[in-house]
């Protein structure tokens, strides 16, 4: 094997080439400046003391006596006392604070369970199986969102009285055993419709029913949406305060909204300080509920579905 020996003029003529020949432009480095990035998290500061300041202000009012509550109007409580802390672990009608704490748990865990199982069987069928009157039906789900619960408080009410569960939780209970929360119904339907059939067909030669297939493949798949529903009807259940009130009599049957309402009406003064203090103990569940769950909150609602 031979090499070409290579002139001087050559090599001045490659070279000369090689300087003239453009180098491609480099991409500048863009740099936020230091005063922006200043104002930035100043604005964020002040959204995040406005955003905060009621619940700090709900914070600090636990500890103001009572008398301090329309004259006060600042931040913090001229003669801090715990009174209130007390006045509310005591309880109130005869009935002990943490009964009612319990009431609100039962609900609102009974509530995550039924909502959840209902509407992920509903979500199931309007997905995956075929039969007459399909899109009737989906479309007169989708229809009872727009109808107020307002319109069908009355025919429920005198449905439950009939069957003799007023004062009782099986009003509050048992509608969420079927799948009467549309919405929650129409977003797993939403999450398995995205799904491959694929995986379905494969799972039928196999010999797989329709309840194999949703134990064991479309209920793994749809984990972020059920995370989802649960979290939502957890809150919705813990604080509402329209159903306890219609079919519950008994103060040892209420959950914690309603008893906040004894201790305006228990007699003509009402007390401001046992009022906000019972208030803030029943939004701390829902808060620590809230930020252990956020991470799933975030991936229900960003999650699209399987792709490919």
């Amino acid at each position: 094997m031979t090499t070409t020996p290579t002139s001087p003029l050559a090599s001045e003529a490659m070279f000369a080439v090689q300087q003239t020949t453009p180098m491609p432009p480099q991409r500048r480095k863009i740099k936020r400046k230091t005063w922006q990035t200043i104002v930035w998290f100043v604005v964020l500061i002040v959204i995040t003391a406005i955003v905060l300041y009621p619940l700090v202000w709900l914070l600090f009012s636990t500890f103001k006596p009572n008398s301090e509550f329309g004259q006060n109007m600042g931040l913090l409580p001229n003669a801090p006392t715990l009174d209130n802390y007390v006045k509310v672990m005591e309880g109130i009608a005869g009935v002990p604070m943490w009964r009612f704490f319990a009431n609100s748990l039962l609900i609102a865990g009974v509530s995550v369970i039924g909502t959840v199982m209902s509407s992920a069987l509903a979500a199931y069928a309007f997905a995956r199986l075929q039969f007459k009157g399909l899109g009737i039906l989906f479309a007169a789900m989708i229809g009872t969102l727009l109808l107020p619960f307002h319109v069908v408080i009355i025919p429920q009410y005198i449905l439950f009285n009939n069957l003799g569960m007023v004062d009782t939780y099986w009003p509050l209970l048992l509608p969420k055993f079927l799948a009467t929360e549309a919405f929650f119904v129409f977003l797993m339907v939403q999450f398995i419709r995205q799904m491959p059939r694929d995986m379905d067909e494969a799972a039928k030669i196999d010999g797989a029913g329709h309840p194999r297939i949703f134990w064991s493949i479309i209920l793994p798949l749809i984990k972020p949406a059920l995370i989802t529903c649960a979290i939502f009807s957890f809150i919705w259940a813990w604080n509402d305060f329209l159903g306890p009130l219609l079919y519950l009599t008994s103060p040892e049957n209420y959950p914690l909204p309603i008893a906040l309402r004894l201790y305006n009406d228990q007699t003509s003064s009402s007390d401001y300080g046992a009022t906000v203090t019972a208030s803030f103990i029943a939004l701390v569940p829902i808060l620590l509920f809230f930020i252990v769950f956020q991470k799933f909150l975030v991936d229900g609602v960003a999650t699209q579905g399987l792709k490919g």
